[in-house]
């Protein structure tokens, strides 16, 4: 499955990195060991090391293995991070999302959440087909309350089942003001990360960005 793929690919990749990061600091820190070592046996009996200067290399030692340590705690907290966000989003599967994407038609009524345009005083929902043509317009009294779109034509036959998208039109008067998305729920089939952000892919197959799922709700 693509998300765990996906998951496996970035956590290996922040790992290596990580890995490759902290042999640098533990290969210094092994070093600075040897050297601060070498220094004290070979120190000049006639004039030592200050106390000054020592307690200065002591800080040093202790600020690089902090800094290991704290790589270490870093990784840690990236996988630990990482797995937490993948069963999170791995609940989403099969849940209905609301968002601004097409929705699926087959006998039922739809329900739309229009999101007109504040300032309007009446509104169009359009109706487009899964190709993108208009099917139908229907004129409505602003409100973000969700609505009803029965699926069936001017001619009171209905329409082929399929995905359907809506978009609404807001006027004030005889000024057009706006044209938004309408929102729907849709299933959620998959969810990944992707660029570094997470992605959800609706039934329709849009790919829509989580932070965009206006809710989440059990699978009608």
């Amino acid at each position: 499955m693509e998300i765990a793929t996906n998951t496996t690919t970035q956590t290996n990749a922040q790992t290596s990195s990580a890995a490759s990061d902290k042999d640098v600091v533990n290969s210094d820190y092994t070093t600075f060991l040897k050297m601060l070592t070498a220094q004290v046996k070979n120190q000049d009996p006639l004039e030592p090391m200050s106390s000054e200067n020592f307690s200065t290399q002591l800080a040093t030692f202790s600020g690089v293995e902090q800094q290991v340590k704290t790589n270490d705690l870093l990784v840690s907290l990236a996988a630990q991070m990482g797995n937490m966000g993948m069963a999170q989003l791995a609940g989403w599967i099969g849940l209905d999302a609301r968002a601004a994407a097409p929705a699926f038609f087959e006998g039922s009524p739809v329900k739309v959440f229009p999101n007109p345009d504040a300032g309007a005083d009446h509104a169009v929902l359009v109706v487009r087909d899964q190709t993108g043509i208009e099917i139908q317009r229907q004129s409505f009294v602003p409100s973000s309350d969700e609505m009803l779109w029965a699926g069936v034509g001017d001619d009171g036959a209905p329409f082929d089942g399929g995905f359907y998208s809506f978009e609404v039109e807001s006027y004030s008067g005889d000024e057009f003001l706006s044209t938004t998305k309408a929102e729907v729920y849709s299933e959620v089939v998959e969810a990944k990360r992707q660029d570094g952000e997470t992605v959800v892919v609706l039934a329709a197959g849009t790919e829509i960005l989580a932070t965009n799922i206006a809710g989440l709700r059990g699978s009608s």
